[in-house]
């Protein structure tokens, strides 16, 4: 055995040789290795005993895996629409030159390699990037530039953090100049807690009584979908099994969206003290954190809050009062899949594959990680059932609005004077948030991230709740120098990246909606275009798996639904039943014709042209 192998054999018997822990198998080869070649996808596969193929697969789906060498520093520079909006094409350009190599490449010694990334949650901070596992904030040109130098010279991301955030984020396991952001408190999540209370007032009940008081406030689900909580606690309990499992979904990966970074941050004992009070009242044992890898920068500051809850006999092998109840929490570390934030492809992933979706039924709650019964909850979501013990669901009912009780973390972004989060009780109109995070001239907001929606001045009067505009978290404002359409164009570049091809409706469907917003933009729009996309949008929602293709038409449509006349202001010229060119022929040959040095011949039907 080569001492390469020896390496590598040796980091998989470090996690048991189980094949379900390959995620973290390839993260620990990677960065010995600094990227997974065929030896090493050889190696891993012996180890594990797997198939090779089940290993490359899995290393090519997630963009912080390589099969091939990257540098000892990676620099993934944020690309959402909002970074854009504040200069994130010149800090790129900034990067480039100072390293002289291009997006995807690395410089000639091997040390530094470039990337962009579709979102790191940062977008109140933009732009943005990390380095590492280091972020960096509020960058500029400038500041790219004294950075390449300081990295050239000393080789260490994590000096480049000369100030340090508010909060936890100057803790020593942390030590980040990440800023929380944190504009408005509200009742549930920023209040102060007693740790252990709400873990502790639970006990005291039994375990249905636990799940009849989270049905009784009427929690629904915070990350978007608003599915009852207590309902899907109720299935997962009745199923039958030997194991069951409580998931903590920390992969908040759609552009606009931070307010998990931030309870994270400041609020990991409420998040864990929900995950246990989960665990007693379905009958888990065993708790695991997705956190994604964009926040890895955090992790030893929560095994630390998970440590301390151990010593403290909040978790481990019996509970306060309850010597015969057991639980405990691992994290597990995504890679850089926003797909991964559904939660049947996250079950994938902490099982050591690929992060494609499952087919459903089964629902997770019958038969999830690893075959067993498991309950798949938002950050929020967990943090809303510690309070609810901890203060009774009546309290927490009377909160919020009649549909949508308690209250709501915003990430708001864009173009405000006051980007951050923002705990606010559901029913909150549009334009009274518009007017708190100092947006008087928004032309637009998309609510709910790019698979929510676009809406204008004519819908701002509508409430933040699930009956009206729903919203996993992110709000971002959109002020009137903004090109609208470019917005749609860039949300569908991204839903095309992070689409994991599996189906035909997105796969497909994602690219061909992105083109038709490209013609019109472009000036090609024809007015037939418009049912052809509301026809494609309701078939992806239809025929498409899981939600992101159920979701990804809503840029689209949304914005055709609220700003129909900027898509009639871009029209092409009326051709009558004739079809509008989609492909340049001139454009595609002008540079092989540079090349050659004279004009092609090009067949245009009878009326030829040379």
């Amino acid at each position: 055995m080569s001492e390469t192998d020896a390496a590598i054999a040796e980091i998989c018997e470090r996690f048991g040789n189980d094949r379900t822990r390959l995620m973290d198998i390839v993260a620990a080869v990677q960065a010995d290795r600094g990227g997974v070649d065929g030896s090493a996808l050889d190696a891993i596969a012996s180890a594990v005993g797997v198939p090779r193929v089940e290993v490359e697969s899995l290393v090519t789906f997630y963009a912080f895996f390589s099969d091939r060498p990257k540098g000892g520093i990676v620099i993934r520079l944020c690309d959402d629409i909002i970074d854009e909006m504040f200069g994130a094409g010149k800090v790129e350009r900034a990067f480039r030159e100072a390293l002289e190599i291009g997006i995807g490449e690395t410089t000639p010694d091997g040390r530094i390699t470039l990337e962009r990334a579709p979102c790191i949650g940062l977008c109140d901070q933009a732009p943005a990037a990390l380095i590492n596992d280091v972020p960096v904030t509020y960058l500029s040109g400038d500041r790219a530039r004294e950075m390449v130098a300081e990295l050239k010279q000393h080789g260490d991301p994590r000096k480049l953090v000369h100030r340090l955030g508010d909060g936890n984020n100057a803790h020593p396991r942390v030590r980040s100049m990440v800023h929380n952001g944190i504009r408005k408190r509200g009742a549930v999540i920023f209040a102060e807690m007693e740790r252990g209370a709400a873990l502790r007032r639970a006990l005291a009940m039994s375990p249905v009584e636990v799940i009849r008081d989270i049905k009784t406030s009427r929690l629904r689900g915070r990350g978007g979908a608003g599915f009852p909580t207590g309902m899907k606690w109720d299935f997962t309990r009745a199923a039958e099994a030997d194991r069951k499992f409580v998931f903590c979904n920390a992969d908040e990966g759609e552009p606009g969206t931070f307010k998990d970074r931030v309870i994270l941050t400041e609020c990991p004992d409420l998040l864990f003290e929900g995950m246990t009070i989960a665990g007693y009242a379905i009958g888990a044992t065993e708790g695991i954190v997705y956190l994604r890898g964009e926040y890895a920068y955090l992790r030893e500051f929560l095994e630390e809050v998970l440590e301390q809850r151990r010593k403290d006999g909040l978790l481990g092998k019996s509970l306060p009062g309850r010597p015969e109840a057991a639980f405990d929490i691992r994290i597990q570390m995504g890679a850089g899949a926003y797909i991964c934030g559904e939660e049947t492809a996250l079950i994938s992933s902490c099982e050591g594959l690929r992060g494609d979706p499952k087919n459903r039924p089964p629902f997770p709650a019958q038969r999830g990680y690893l075959g067993f019964p498991t309950c798949v909850n938002n950050v929020e979501t967990l943090c809303c059932a510690a309070r609810i013990l901890e203060k009774g669901p009546g309290w927490f009912a009377e909160l919020g609005s009649k549909g949508s009780p308690g209250t709501k973390l915003l990430s708001v972004s864009g173009d405000c004077s006051i980007p951050g989060v923002y705990e606010v009780p559901f029913g909150i109109r549009l334009d009274a948030l518009l007017e708190m995070v100092g947006a008087p001239n928004a032309a637009a907001v998309q609510v709910g991230g790019p698979s929510g929606r676009l809406v204008g001045p004519d819908e701002f009067k509508r409430m933040i709740c699930y009956d009206h505009l729903a919203t996993g978290g992110s709000v971002m404002v959109f002020g009137p120098q903004r090109d609208l359409l470019h917005v749609v164009e860039r949300f569908m570049d991204f839903f095309v990246e992070e689409s994991c091809g599996y189906c035909t409706p997105c796969r497909v469907g994602n690219v061909l909606l992105r083109q038709k917003v490209a013609d019109f933009r472009a000036g090609r729009g024809a007015a037939s275009d418009f049912a052809w996309i509301e026809e494609l949008g309701d078939t992806m929602k239809t025929a498409s798996r899981c939600g992101l293709g159920q979701t990804s038409a809503n840029p689209v449509l949304s914005s055709l639904q609220a700003f129909r006349d900027l898509y009639e202001s871009r029209l092409g010229p009326d051709r009558g039943d004739a079809f509008l060119p989609a492909f340049d022929i001139r454009g595609a040959l002008a540079e092989s014709e540079r090349l050659a040095g004279r004009a092609s011949v090009v067949y245009t039907g009878g009326e030829g042209e040379g």
